[in-house]
């Protein structure tokens, strides 16, 4: 009974954590390399997913949202590089998103950037737009056609 129990625990926490990430990248360099093979810009999220509420709040009311998964899917790579206070990172990946902080952070979390294949800024910081999914993804579209020129 408490191998199922364990089991069904597991399974839970599996299933909530790639729930949780559905779609985001965590490696940089895999970012970058899946950036330039299919010419789609990356969005570098950087988050404190369990601590930071207006992080939380982005990813309630616009990165979770359809018309923004379903526009991303087809236009970025998204790149998450977290900061959680309860969730363990591996060492490497908290060295990573270290670096990632060093370069991107703009004052405070959540920083969102749209970025090119080799990292440089295409956007201000979108992390604390007061907006809906529709117009974060109007920003964007805007952004894009913006940087093609």
């Amino acid at each position: 009974m408490k191998t199922i129990i364990r089991s069904a625990v597991v399974l839970i926490a599996s299933a909530s954590l790639s729930f949780a990430s559905e779609g985001w990248l965590t490696d940089w360099e895999a970012a970058k390399a899946k950036s330039k093979a299919e010419n789609k810009p990356i969005l570098l999220n950087l988050t404190g997913s369990d601590w930071c509420g207006w992080c939380i709040k982005m990813e309630k009311e616009i990165l979770s949202q359809k018309a923004f998964k379903d526009f991303a899917a087809e236009n970025l790579v998204l790149m998450e590089a977290d900061f959680p206070k309860k969730k363990q990172l591996s060492a490497a990946l908290k060295k990573q998103n270290a670096e990632l902080e060093k370069q991107y952070l703009a004052g405070g979390y959540p920083t969102v950037f749209l970025l090119d294949a080799e990292g440089k800024k295409l956007s201000e910081d979108l992390g604390m737009l007061k907006v809906g999914p529709s117009e974060f993804v109007a920003k964007l579209k805007e952004l894009i056609a913006k940087a093609k020129k």
